[in-house]
C-alpha cells in the first residue's frame, strides 16, 4: 500500500509517520526549504513513541522516498494526503495538478482545519475523491480523525477512508454536517477566545491558564469528555437535573465568547514573555519529547481501563495480534 503525503510540514510528516509505521509505504511531495529535516525529526519522534503504546508489534516499516513532481508522488498511490498551509488558492491548485484518475479510487484527503470539503472541491474534476481527514498533532499518537465529506464525495470514497484510517489505529469521527472548522476547532476557539481575554485583562497568566486546565478538568476530558463528565455532576439525576441546576448560569455575563480581543502589540508581547516563563529554557523539541512521553503514559493507563483512547489502542493492539498469528 502506498500514502502520497502533499506537504510535510508537523501535520504532513506526522501523517507520513502514522502509515510509514503501519507498513505503507510513503510518497512525500514538499519542495519547500527544510522539508527533509522537519519529516526527520517527526518521524524519529513517532518511532520513539507509537511502538510503546502497543503490547503487539507493528508491521515491518515501509519504505520512505520523496518525489520530484507532484504527479510522482501520487501516481499508484491507495491514499492521498494533503497538508498544506491553510490557503485556500494553494490547495486549488494543488488538486488541479493531480492527474485525473491518478491513485484509482484513492482517497483524496485533505487536513484542513478551517475549510469545508465543498469550498476546497469548487472546479475540481475529481471532487467524488475529495473529503477532509483533519487530524490532531501528533499525528502519530492522537488518534482522532474528523472525516468530513461534501455532497459531491462518493459514499465508496467515505467507506474507504473509514476503513483505511481504522486500520492506522485511528478513530475517524464522520461529521454529520459540513460547517467551517469542523467540530472540535470550534470547540478549542471558544475556549481559545475566553483566554486570551483571561491574559489581556491580567486575570490568569498563560502557566494559570493551563495548570487549570492540566490539574482541573483536562484529566476528567480526557476520559469521559464533556458531556458524560456533566452527566455526573448532576448526580443520581443525571443530565436533565444538571441543566436544571446549571442551565440558569449561562444567562449571567461569565463569558466573553462572542468579542474577540485585539491582538495588539501589547498583548501579544504579554502573552509571548508569559510563554517563555512558563517553558522555562525548554525548547520546542523538549517539550515535544515531553508531552509525547506523557501521551504514551496517560494512553497506557486509559488502555488498561479500556476507556476513551485507550478502547482504541486495545482495538488496535487485537489487530495486530491477529496479523501475526
Amino acid at each position: 500500500m502506498k500514502a502520497a503525503i502533499i506537504g510535510a510540514g508537523v501535520i504532513g510528516g506526522g501523517w507520513a509517520a502514522r502509515f510509514l509505521l503501519h507498513g505503507w509505504d510513503v510518497a512525500i511531495f514538499d519542495p519547500s526549504a527544510g522539508a527533509r529535516s522537519r519529516l526527520r525529526t517527526v518521524v524519529e519522534a513517532a518511532r520513539r513513541s507509537l511502538p510503546r503504546l502497543y503490547d503487539a508489534a507493528l508491521p515491518d516499516e515501509g519504505g520512505l522516498s520523496e518525489a520530484a513532481t507532484l504527479g510522482e508522488a501520487v501516481e499508484g498511490a491507495d491514499w492521498i494526503q494533503e497538508s498544506v498551509s491553510e490557503d485556500l488558492a494553494l490547495k486549488r491548485r494543488l488538486y488541479a495538478e493531480i492527474p485525473v484518475g491518478a491513485g484509482g479510487d484513492a482517497p483524496i484527503a485533505s487536513s484542513t482545519s478551517g475549510f469545508k470539503p465543498s469550498t476546497l472541491a469548487e472546479g475540481f474534476a475529481q471532487a467524488s475523491r475529495l473529503l477532509v481527514c483533519h487530524p490532531f498533532n501528533p499525528v502519530y499518537l492522537l488518534p482522532l480523525v474528523e472525516v468530513v465529506p461534501s455532497e459531491r464525495t462518493a459514499a465508496a470514497i467515505v467507506d474507504r477512508a473509514m476503513e483505511v484510517l481504522e486500520s492506522l489505529g485511528m478513530r475517524p469521527l464522520r461529521v454529520r454536517r459540513e460547517i467551517d472548522a469542523h467540530i472540535a476547532d470550534r470547540l478549542l476557539e471558544a475556549m481559545w477566545r475566553e483566554a486570551l481575554w483571561l491574559v489581556r485583562d491580567g486575570v490568569a497568566t498563560t502557566g494559570e491558564i493551563d495548570a487549570v486546565i492540566r490539574y482541573g478538568f483536562g484529566p476528567r476530558w480526557a476520559q469521559m469528555g464533556l458531556f458524560e463528565s456533566y452527566r455526573i455532576a448532576g448526580g443520581d439525576a443525571g443530565m436533565r437535573h444538571f441543566l436544571a441546576q446549571f442551565g440558569p448560569a449561562l444567562q449571567w455575563p461569565w463569558s466573553r465568547l462572542t468579542d474577540v480581543p485585539e491582538l495588539s502589540d501589547e498583548l501579544i508581547e504579554t502573552i509571548a514573555r508569559q510563554s517563555d516563563e512558563q517553558a522555562a529554557g525548554a525548547s520546542v523539541q523538549e517539550l515535544e519529547q515531553r508531552r509525547d512521553a506523557n501521551l504514551v503514559a496517560i494512553f497506557r493507563a486509559l488502555k488498561a481501563r479500556d476507556q476513551g483512547v485507550g478502547e482504541v489502542l486495545n482495538r488496535m493492539e487485537a489487530r495486530l495480534t491477529s496479523q501475526t498469528t
